[in-house]
């Protein structure tokens, strides 16, 4: 485990020699005045992924959970399985011992196209994080957007924060979706999320719903009007502010809302 410390200017940015058991190595350590500890957990060789016609890597082929785990953990919890060729979080497995937890994708994506297909239960409620840190002791939404997944008619989510901005494909309490396009409960929908440099987009049922830029003054500002402001959630400010810090990449990672939700053909395309 690499132990890493972003910080919200970063500036300071040193190449340290530690020593381990077998001998030398050398790995990046970035100092931050608050210092926030990232957990450097398992990753899987992208290398050794499937590939569609149009290159893009299969990160689920409905019969394997290879390359995914817990988020802050080395395993899949329980409650996610697979259910018809689907991902599904249930709510109430039959599994002995039911444990639940947001689940990851253990590669560090910084360009890239990831689409998939969801449906969400009746009053469900989930979400897809990407460019995601694992932070000790934090909960995934400290350090990543999410994309909100929602039953837009019957969660009480969907009527609060502004203009509708925590509906289904709305960066989450930032930027509402618009046009607000959502199949309901129980249907399927295609969704795409791209990250290109400081640009994100959000997809919908094939259109754009959203746009915005990263690292920004403006990106500030619209951190500042949410639940993640300084003042509010300090650390969560500063994480998101320098979202995907020194390298701009992070993890892909679906939520454990308590509801039930299925995924399906989630597919990244690298960009460069």
């Amino acid at each position: 485990m690499i132990k890493y410390f972003l910080q919200s200017s970063l500036v300071a940015s040193l190449l340290f020699t530690t020593a381990c058991a077998q001998g030398k190595k050398s790995f990046e350590v970035v100092k931050e005045q608050s210092g926030i500890e990232e957990l450097k957990l398992s990753r899987v060789d992208i290398k050794s992924l499937k590939k569609d016609n149009s290159g893009a890597y299969i990160l689920f082929d409905g019969s394997s959970l290879n390359g995914w785990r817990g988020y802050n953990k080395e395993y899949v919890p329980n409650k996610w399985n697979i259910d018809n060729g689907t991902l599904k979080f249930s709510k109430n497995p039959n599994v002995d011992k039911p444990e639940g937890g947001d689940i990851v994708f253990v590669y560090d994506f910084k360009n890239f196209e990831l689409t998939f297909d969801w449906k969400i239960s009746e009053a469900g409620n989930s979400g897809v994080f990407f460019l995601a840190k694992e932070i000790k002791g934090q909960p995934i939404y400290i350090s990543s957007p999410e994309f909100q997944i929602l039953d837009n008619e019957k969660h009480p989510d969907a009527k609060m924060g502004v203009d509708g901005n925590r509906k289904s494909a709305s960066l989450y309490d930032m930027i509402p979706a618009k046009p607000q396009n959502a199949k309901p409960a129980g249907e399927w929908n295609t969704s795409k999320i791209v990250v290109k440099g400081n640009t994100i987009q959000h997809f919908q049922n094939g259109v754009k719903v959203v746009e915005y830029t990263v690292r920004t003054k403006e990106w500030t500002e619209l951190l500042q009007a949410s639940k993640f402001s300084k003042e509010k959630w300090p650390m969560a400010f500063e994480l998101l502010n320098n979202v995907g810090g020194v390298t701009k990449s992070g993890l892909i990672g679906f939520q454990d809302h308590g509801d039930d939700v299925w995924y399906r053909d989630m597919k990244v395309k690298v960009l460069k």
